[in-house]
């Protein structure tokens, strides 16, 4: 039986409202849910790049077109954009962490939006990833992107996993799947 759900779908398609939704519910329920997501950064209708949220409000960069690392750190691009890899790690890692160090505190969710090509940037990402995975009582609610181009071996492991169901989000499923997510979060506790 599946624990940890994922939705995976082109890019714009409704992963990230999904999860927000599905995280609402899931608190309004009295089940503990932590984690991050990644939203768009507009300037004058532009997108500029990508921010991290966490679930209690902290906002970082993510990403900004074109933007230069700062001096003496290495350069970390996905197409247009420069990874901030230290903002990313400074708010995600310890979502992560402290949904390990939850273990024995009773079920619990940990959002994770999304594992991606930028954020596979970071190692301590990618091993936290695969702790919390492997954590008695965590489900992990999260998303990934659809297979194109050279395989994320992260992302990967995650699709052949046995305790994994992926959700694939389309146009006609994203608005009659928010019910089947949540079912599918609460099922994976038990």
């Amino acid at each position: 039986m599946a624990r940890h759900v994922f939705l995976t779908g082109p890019p714009g398609i409704g992963k990230t409202t999904l999860i927000q939704k599905a995280s609402e519910v899931l608190k309004s329920s009295g089940m503990p849910v932590d984690g991050f997501y990644t939203e768009e950064v507009r300037q004058g209708g532009r997108r500029i790049g990508f921010d991290v949220v966490t679930l209690s409000g902290t906002r970082g960069p993510l990403s900004r077109v074109g933007s230069a690392p700062p001096p003496g750190k290495r350069e970390y691009r996905v197409g247009q954009y420069v990874v901030d890899l230290t903002s990313f790690e400074q708010l995600a890692l310890p979502v992560l962490r402290n949904a390990d160090s939850s273990r024995g505190l009773g079920q619990r969710v940990c959002v994770i939006d999304e594992i991606g090509k930028m954020e596979l940037f970071s190692q301590a990402f990618i091993q936290a990833v695969r702790q919390t995975l492997s954590t008695p009582g965590i489900v992990i609610l999260g998303t990934i992107p659809v297979p194109k181009g050279k395989p994320l071996t992260l992302v990967e492991e995650i699709r052949s996993r046995n305790d994994v169901k992926v959700f694939n989000v389309t146009k006609e499923n994203r608005n009659n799947l928010l019910q089947d997510i949540v079912m599918c979060v609460q099922n994976g506790r038990k």
